[in-house]
């Protein structure tokens, strides 16, 4: 089964329980790391998630996975908080963050740069507005390549 078809279906499983929690669901990843399998799931809540909070939802979709059988091969299943620099996967993250440091790195340069570590100053019109330095840089959404947010010391 393709990775994207797995993680499609964990979404589906898992999200129901997040929601009637306060949950968000920042990314679920399927990944083959030398001979093992592992299953993430990356999920946050408005203060921050605990390891309490990991647990439960763990337990929940362990449950779920076990019921269900969608994974043909072994795994390990780690539920976790996507950290202090959390990844900016859709636009409403995106949105989310404007006000606070963040890195983003583009598919094709824009103001002769591929990478931009600064404070996001606004998100409209499908365009990330990020201060660096003394400079702001206007970056049409559809050529990022990734974002997440930063800790700029």
């Amino acid at each position: 089964m393709s990775t994207p078809k797995i993680k499609g279906i964990v979404e589906e499983m898992v999200q129901p329980y997040l929601d009637e929690h306060n949950f968000e669901l920042v990314d679920v990843e399927y990944v083959k790391e030398g001979s093992n399998y592992f299953l993430r799931v990356y999920v946050d809540k408005e203060g921050g998630i605990d390891i309490d909070d990991c647990g439960m939802i763990s337990e929940y979709l362990s449950q779920k996975l076990d019921e269900n059988d969608p994974i043909p091969t072994a795994y390990f299943l780690e539920v976790s908080s996507p950290g202090a620099e959390r990844p900016l996967k859709k636009s409403e993250d995106v949105a989310k963050a404007v006000g606070k440091d963040v890195f983003v790195t583009v598919y094709e340069a824009v103001d002769g740069q591929k990478e931009f570590e600064g404070r996001l100053l606004s998100f409209e019109n499908d365009e990330l507005v990020i201060s660096v330095g003394k400079k702001q840089h206007t970056i049409p959404y559809a050529k990022v390549a990734s974002a997440r947010l930063a800790i700029i010391f």
